[in-house]
């Protein structure tokens, strides 16, 4: 594995050298054949994944640091986190140029630990690979997985757990409160250095412009907006958005109490932290626009000096995002929906139907994948209610006044509404064996959550909702 360091390249205020802690008795996992084959890494790193990725023989051309940061935790600002149980080894640069981190997660305790253990359990580990991998087939931008070790030895939560290290990749790990990190000391030299490194790494044609943090906070806006509408369209909430969980890659990070919707319903949460429901799946798209005026405050003072006119500049930065959000949104709600024309009622058709399905408490995935056999022609799957008739008729109207053929149509819709997410008590259960050590569950969950838009006969186990005794109502973050 050929490591580069270009953000141990920075000062050191950025960051500060740690070693992993070895562990136990290191076991593979599992291992990311197609990411490790995308990255261009040599096949035969699989027998070597345990030692390498557990933290006890890294690479040797390894750099580990802990990077520094600070963020709004539940909207109360923290000045120092940092990576308190993540390592970051260096980096890798695929067959394309293009440069990704590789991050051991649990591999012990760091300088930002607060004095936690730095590990992690085996099921959040696996819980992380096993949402990012669905993420990633999903179309939604993410960071991934490489290899899941055990350690051979145990953490302690609530009680004893087996331990594990996750080895991620992600395009980087500069967090929104990365930037706050030294906005709050008022280290503006930092603040700049940090703009020239995300502009390089990520937005490389903004590099040379006029206003480089303007045109950083412009551009994170437009990744935040595709991201989060992302989210929306697969039934995806967070949990955690804090801005130390926010790329500004556009990526998604940090899967801790992460689930997916079963029944519909915009003020739906998961986290057992989330007790207000500040992160609640319809508020993901305000939250990621008050994460990006945290933003916009660290770079105020480098976008101008005159203070009232930066607040200005930055301000249209921000405002830009829901724009953008609402028409990545609709997009994507167009071809849930079959429609490859625009029309002035499209946004009403669909928040409509959002509205009768939270009327009925459907089913969000398996509503949208039904109207496929609708549209075919077929007797409708959908739950029965007077508000879901009128809509589908209103919808079929619709449709009516596309062009091309049916066929050509459902392909679209089905390549848009997928048939198996990560059910949220099928996740649990799957953890549950792991812990206990059994793999089998995960192993078929992730084979299943890797082909989401494939509704065959080996899928139908991995489609069904909860039934209402095995509905999972709160997650937990494993730290």
């Amino acid at each position: 594995m050929q490591l580069q360091h270009s953000y141990a390249a920075l000062p050191l205020t950025f960051w500060s050298a740690v070693e992993p802690t070895p562990v136990a008795a290191p076991r593979l996992l599992a291992w990311n054949a197609a990411l490790a084959g995308a990255l261009g890494l040599d096949p035969a790193l699989e027998a070597r994944a345990a030692a390498m990725f557990s933290g006890n023989a890294p690479p040797a051309q390894a750099r580990p640091i802990a990077m520094a940061y600070a963020g709004h935790q539940f909207g109360h600002f923290v000045p120092q986190l940092g990576d308190g149980r993540a390592i970051l080894l260096g980096e890798v640069t695929d067959p394309q140029g293009r440069r990704f981190d590789v991050q051991l997660k649990g591999a012990g305790p760091t300088p930002y630990s607060r004095n936690g253990d730095g590990r992690a359990a085996i099921g959040p580990v696996l819980r992380e690979f096993l949402v990012s991998e669905a993420m990633h087939a999903l179309g939604v931008p993410t960071t991934r997985a490489l290899a899941a070790v055990a350690t051979g030895e145990a953490v302690f939560r609530d009680g004893a757990l087996p331990g594990a290290v996750l080895t991620r990749i992600a395009a980087s790990h500069v967090r929104v409160g990365t930037f706050q990190f030294f906005a709050a000391r008022e280290d503006h030299a930092a603040v700049r250095a940090l703009v020239g490194f995300v502009l390089a790494r990520h937005y490389p044609a903004l590099a040379d412009h006029d206003n480089p943090p303007l045109a950083l906070l412009e551009a994170v806006a437009q990744a935040q907006a595709r991201l989060v509408a992302a989210w929306m369209q697969v039934g995806f909430v967070h949990g955690v958005m804090n801005t130390d969980n926010m790329a500004v890659s556009g990526e998604t990070i940090d899967y801790g109490p992460c689930a997916f919707l079963d029944e519909y319903h915009p003020a739906k949460t998961f986290s057992s932290i989330d007790r207000r429901g500040r992160y609640a799946f319809g508020n993901q798209p305000g939250i990621a626009q008050w994460n990006l005026a945290r933003l916009a405050e660290c770079l105020l003072p480098l976008i101008n000096a005159d203070g009232e006119q930066a607040v200005a500049m930055a301000r249209a930065g921000i405002e830009a995002f829901a724009p953008a959000y609402r028409e990545h949104w609709l997009a994507g709600q167009r071809r849930k929906l079959g429609l490859s024309t625009e029309e002035d009622g499209d946004e009403a058709l669909a928040q409509d139907f959002l509205e009768a399905l939270q009327a009925v408490e459907a089913d969000y995935t398996l509503a949208y994948r039904a109207l496929s056999g609708v549209a075919r022609g077929e007797q409708a799957a959908l739950p029965k209610s007077p508000g879901m008739d009128a809509w589908l008729a209103r919808w079929r109207e619709r449709l009516g006044r596309e062009p091309g053929d049916v066929a050509a149509r459902v392909a679209v819709m089905d390549a848009a509404n997928p048939a198996v997410i990560p059910r949220n008590h099928l996740v649990e259960a799957a953890l549950a064996a792991a812990a206990a050590g059994d793999l089998a569950p995960f192993e078929a969950l992730l084979a299943a959550v890797r082909r989401p838009f494939d509704d065959g006969p080996a899928q139908a186990p991995f489609m069904a909702p909860p039934a209402p005794e095995q509905r999972v109502t709160h997650t937990f973050c494993g730290t």
